[in-house]
Parts: structure tokens; C-alpha cells; sequence
């Protein structure tokens, strides 16, 4: 069992700092914050798609401190992800964080005969360590969500994260507190043993201003929180930043989190400082914290904390996308679910007649004029339509299956290009009621072999079964 594992299970409030490229500066990790014990945690290609590996990046610091490995999905594939569990084993790191991941600089939309870029689903991910044994596993919660259909699409995804076997669960970075408890109401109503770390950040002027100028994907700054550094800045107060992480790594304490995830704090410097406000204000209870919290920040209303462009007026569902689930949904049941079919199906896809190439091909091509104008597919060969309500996964720029990055704003995708299709499949889910698909269907990931095949195909022969869910 890991350091860290120990800490959660034990309820030790512990302290994860973030490092993120081997660029940076390498400074003594400390032993303890305040009192807390301290892992290091190492993140993947956050400054650019060629950082170096986070396994690579660990050799450099001292065998005794706790590691907790971040591995992205982006741009890689389950095979990837499989080598990367036998070199963290060769290497003994059992602690990992898997992420989806935020879009590649270099994404590939697949155009110009490129490769389209691929991510491998966080949940895929946990499915697979789960399977090899052995890790302490990691998962990702945004909560920082303001219309309904954004926010429920998080929580939904969350449960299949904890259904896959993450042992815990760290936040986006946020300073909107409600929206802390609201995570950790989420676990205790739902009876869930995972713990929960909150990512915490002093935020300075510069670094809010980057995060807006870069639209850092998933991370909420008001326009009130930047006057109110500016107007610090402008008076001499910039110590009032780590006064406020003091006090929210405090309030995180007080509202039941088992530890923070700890980003932009490398140098002693500024360790120090926090360290000496934590010490400070290690004595108050909540309602102080909360108090000083708000003064700091110069709230009245908490909503200094949300989009100000936040319009929670429900959306209605068009009713033309109810009528084609309603379609789709009758047409797989009797051609695809039914025992008759099935039973048809597996004697007329035995004939090795379907496996000749030109066979295949037109099989392929079929398959493509049926389904491309109606859900816009893209020849997966595993189709996943019955577990997503008929929504097309290819659809996501990311081609995510199981719900949604933490990237999205406002129900709009993080390519900024198109409403998210995993808001969208929530409203529908809602409207049809069959939200537990959404709830607890966990969706393989597509194996790069079987991608530019059949799906029809591949769900009645019995040799390929294995990658296909629905047709």
C-alpha cells in the first residue's frame, strides 16, 4: 500500500504539489506542510504536447518522496496506456491520476488526409489499470459547471468513474466554494467510499490574466476576482494571495476533503508564506474561514464566483431528436437486439462470402450511407450508438464515449465550435428518461484494428464480438 493510499484511507489531510515540465527549476520537496505530509505530483504535457514523460520526469526526484503520476489520454491510444502500466510497475510508481485531458495544441481534426487525433477515455483508462492490479488509481471531477445539463453530464460521468474502480477523486482548480460542497455532498449522498482532494492555486494577478488570455480550458475567473488583484497589486497587498489558499486549503479541511492538489507553489518562498498563514489561521472554524474568505475577496453575493454570463433558463428539447431516438432506438432493437436477428444475423455473417474484400468493403460503404447523414458516422466499427442515445461519439471532437472532459463552458465544447454533445445527450436522457444509460453504461474504448470496419458486421461474427457493443 502506497504513502498516499495510507494518508486517504487513514483520513491524514496530506498536500500534493504539482510539478509540471522538467524545464523547471528543481527545489527540495519538503516532508510536511504545515503539519500536512506532502506527496509530489507530476503532470503530463500541460506547457506543450512534447513535455517530457512523467515517469521520466520521477527518477529525478528522491526515491523516498511519494509520487503520484499523472497520465492524459490525448493524442494515444489503449495500447499506449498499457505500455505505460508495465513501465510504472517496472519503475514502482502505483500512484496514478488518469485523465482525458484538455485538447492537443496539435489536434488533427482529420482533415487534409492527416490522421484525426484520438484520446483515450479516462474511464478506459481505469478500467484497464483495475484489470492489471496493483495501482492506486486517480480520477478527475470538474464541478465548476453553471448551466444544469453541463453539470449533471460531470456528475454522471463521475459515477462511471468510481463504477471503473477510481479509488479517488481530485478537483479542477476553482475558487467557488459552493461548488466544492456540492462535490462533496455528491459522494456522501451517494454513499460513496473514494475520497476527495480539491486543486487549490495561489492566484495572482499575472496568473489569472494568463488563464483568461491562454482560455485555460475548465477554469472559471470572474472578472471580479482580477479587479480585486489588480486593485492588491496596486496597493502593496499581493500577500492577501496566499493568505487566500491558506484559508481554502482551511475551508477544504473543514468541508470533509481528505487533502489539496497544490499548483504554481515550487519555490521555498512561497511555501513559507502559505505555511505561516495556514499556522495563522490553523484555529478558526468554518464560519471565521468563510468570513475572512469573503472579506479577502470583497464578496456580497457568492455569484462573484460564476460566469457572469450564466443563464439558467432550462433549454427546451427540440422534438425532432426525440422523434429520431425514438426511431433509432426501434430500428436497433428489432434489427440488431432481438433474438430473431441475432439468430439470422450470426448465419448470414458466417458465410465466408463476407469475408472477401470487396464484400467488406461494400458491407463498410453500406453502413456508411446509413448512418453518416443520420448520426454522422465515422466507420468506429464498435458502434456505441445504444449506449450513448443515438448520439455519435465521433461527433465530440474528442471522440468521447462515457461523457464529458472538464473543458467545456457554459455547455459549449472546448473547441468552442458546437454545443457538447454530452449536455446534449443529458437533456435527451432526461426528456426519455434514461438517465441510468448515462449513469452506468461503461463503453469500451475502440481498438485502433477495428476502426475503418463494419460494426454490423463485427456484432454478428462471433471471431470479433468481443469489440463490438452496438451495432
Amino acid at each position: 500500500m502506497s504513502l498516499l493510499s495510507n494518508y486517504l484511507s487513514q483520513d491524514q489531510f496530506c498536500v500534493l504539489f504539482e510539478y509540471l515540465t522538467p524545464s523547471q527549476s528543481r527545489f527540495p520537496v519538503k516532508a510536511q506542510l504545515a503539519g500536512f505530509p506532502v506527496c509530489v505530483t507530476l503532470a503530463d504535457r500541460v506547457h506543450s504536447d512534447n513535455d517530457a514523460a512523467p515517469l521520466e520526469i520521477s527518477k529525478l526526484y528522491p526515491e523516498n518522496v511519494e509520487k503520484l503520476i499523472h497520465y492524459s489520454g490525448k493524442g494515444r491510444d489503449i495500447e499506449d496506456f498499457v505500455q505505460f502500466l508495465h513501465q510504472a510497475k517496472s519503475q514502482g510508481q502505483g500512484n496514478l491520476l488518469l485523465l482525458t485531458g484538455d485538447k492537443l495544441k496539435n489536434h488533427q481534426f482529420g482533415d487534409d488526409g492527416a490522421p484525426r487525433t484520438r484520446y483515450l477515455e479516462s474511464i478506459n483508462a481505469v478500467m484497464e489499470a483495475k484489470r492489471h492490479g496493483g495501482f492506486y488509481i486517480g480520477v478527475a471531477l470538474n464541478p465548476f459547471k453553471y448551466t444544469e445539463s453541463e453539470k449533471e453530464a460531470q456528475y454522471l460521468k463521475l459515477h462511471k468513474k468510481i463504477k471503473a474502480g477510481a479509488d479517488y477523486v481530485i478537483t479542477q482548480l476553482g475558487y467557488d466554494l459552493s461548488a466544492l460542497q456540492e462535490a462533496q455532498d455528491f459522494l456522501k449522498r451517494n454513499q460513496y467510499s473514494q475520497k476527495m482532494l480539491a486543486c487549490v492555486m495561489p492566484l495572482t494577478l499575472e496568473r489569472a490574466q494568463f488563464i483568461l488570455k491562454k482560455k485555460v480550458a475548465g477554469i472559471v475567473i470572474h472578472p471580479h476576482l482580477v479587479s480585486v488583484l489588480k486593485q492588491e497589486k496596486k496597493e502593496g497587498n499581493e500577500s492577501h494571495v496566499y493568505k487566500r489558499c491558506a484559508l481554502q486549503i482551511l475551508i477544504c479541511k473543514h468541508l470533509g476533503f481528505s487533502g489539496v492538489h497544490l499548483s504554481a507553489c515550487h519555490k521555498p518562498e512561497e511555501q513559507e508564506l502559505l505555511e505561516r498563514y495556514i499556522e495563522e489561521y490553523r484555529n478558526l472554524d468554518l464560519p471565521a474561514c468563510m468570513s475572512l474568505w469573503n472579506t479577502l475577496w470583497k464578496t456580497q453575493t457568492g455569484k462573484e464566483f460564476i460566469p457572469p454570463e450564466v443563464n439558467n433558463q432550462a433549454k427546451p428539447f427540440p422534438a425532432k431528436n426525440i422523434l429520431k431516438y425514438k426511431y433509432l432506438s426501434f430500428i436497433h432493437g428489432a434489427f440488431f437486439e432481438s433474438k430473431v436477428s441475432k439468430s439470422i444475423g450470426k448465419i448470414v455473417f458466417k458465410s465466408l462470402l463476407w469475408k472477401a474484400p470487396l464484400v467488406s468493403k461494400f458491407i463498410l460503404k453500406a453502413e456508411l450511407l446509413a448512418k453518416h447523414i443520420a448520426v454522422a458516422c465515422e466507420s468506429c466499427g464498435q458502434c456505441r450508438l445504444a449506449d450513448t442515445l443515438y448520439v455519435c461519439p465521433e461527433t465530440c471532437p474528442k471522440g468521447l464515449a462515457n461523457g464529458p472532459c472538464g473543458g467545456t463552458h457554459l455547455d459549449r465544447c472546448e473547441f468552442g465550435d458546437r454545443e457538447c454533445i454530452h449536455s446534449v445527450k443529458v437533456r435527451l436522457a432526461e426528456t426519455v428518461n434514461q438517465t441510468h444509460v448515462l449513469k452506468e453504461n461503461l463503453i469500451p474504448a475502440v481498438p485502433i484494428e477495428v476502426r475503418g470496419t463494419s460494426s454490423w458486421q463485427n456484432w454478428f461474427d462471433a471471431d470479433t464480438k468481443e469489440f463490438s457493443k452496438a451495432p
